[in-house]
């Protein structure tokens, strides 16, 4: 890769000003990015959500966060029309230039997208998924170069109260978008399995997990006592203790987190040389 190029990454934080630890994720990968590559990129925060903050069309590359509440909590608010406006623009500038812009959606920002585009069916789960899981790779997912190097399954951190159900293959088919990857199989449940990374198009991919957690993050988040409490009351201390234990396999979520948002650059900036 080139570095004279100068690569800008704009980073927009869904979180709404809560506390979490996928902000620190992502802007700790993009730097030992920069080092590793030594390239000559730099990241700007956009607060979203709480500041009203959205970037511009100066930026190569998007990666938007998850966070917290309903993915319908922004019908109607300046900053929710300004997200998808900025996708537009994305879509437009990338319809008529030769270079093009990337973005990568991360869990509240997937099912933005999924609304906005009209993708599945964005609706509340029967009870909050949190965890260590396997996720399974579609037979387009398994040709999909950002998951190259993950087994399939792959495991990933899951934190979510919504989830996008029931896609209709025309309209994914019509808007040239495609399903990577599905919920874990649950043999014993009679419900179906939800949606979980979806390629919007050649330059938009979203995901339902969390590609950049690490096991420092979910370890702090963990040792919260409020989220032990949770976690025991809602899934028992056996899957508490076992969510503990998995952070320690290296073929886990740190597999996963040094895979997928590091192919994702590497697609994205290998397309800017190449203009």
């Amino acid at each position: 890769m080139n570095n004279k190029r100068k690569i800008k990454v704009a980073v927009i934080d869904m979180n709404n000003g809560f506390p979490n630890q996928g902000m620190r994720g992502i802007q700790e990968l993009l730097q030992t990015y920069h080092e590793n590559k030594e390239l000559n990129l730099t990241f700007d925060l956009f607060d979203l959500r709480k500041k009203g903050e959205i970037p511009d069309l100066s930026f190569d590359i998007f990666i938007s966060s998850g966070g917290p509440g309903s993915p319908f909590d922004g019908e109607e608010e300046k900053w929710e029309n300004d997200f998808f406006t900025l996708l537009d623009k994305i879509d437009n500038f990338n319809a008529e230039n030769t270079h093009k812009k990337h973005a990568f959606l991360i869990c509240h920002s997937f099912q933005l997208a999924c609304r906005k585009y009209k993708l599945g069916t964005v609706t509340q789960r029967k009870s909050n998924a949190f965890g260590i899981f396997p996720i399974s790779l579609t037979t387009d997912g398994e040709q999909e170069p950002l998951f190259m190097g993950l087994p399939n399954p792959f495991y990933s951190v899951d934190s979510r109260d919504w989830q996008v159900v029931q896609p209709i293959e025309t309209d994914f088919e019509e808007k040239g978008a495609k399903i990577l990857a599905i919920e874990k199989e649950r043999p014993h449940v009679d419900l179906e399995r939800c949606i979980m990374a979806i390629r919007f198009s050649d330059q938009i991919i979203g995901t339902q997990f969390h590609p950049e957690a690490d096991p420092i993050g979910m370890k702090m988040y963990l040792m919260l006592e409020e989220k032990k409490t949770a976690i025991i009351k809602n899934h028992g201390e056996d899957k508490y203790l076992d969510m503990l234990n998995s952070l320690d396999d290296p073929n886990r979520i740190t597999l996963t987190q040094s895979i997928i948002l590091p192919n994702f650059l590497n697609q994205a900036i290998n397309s800017l040389q190449k203009t």
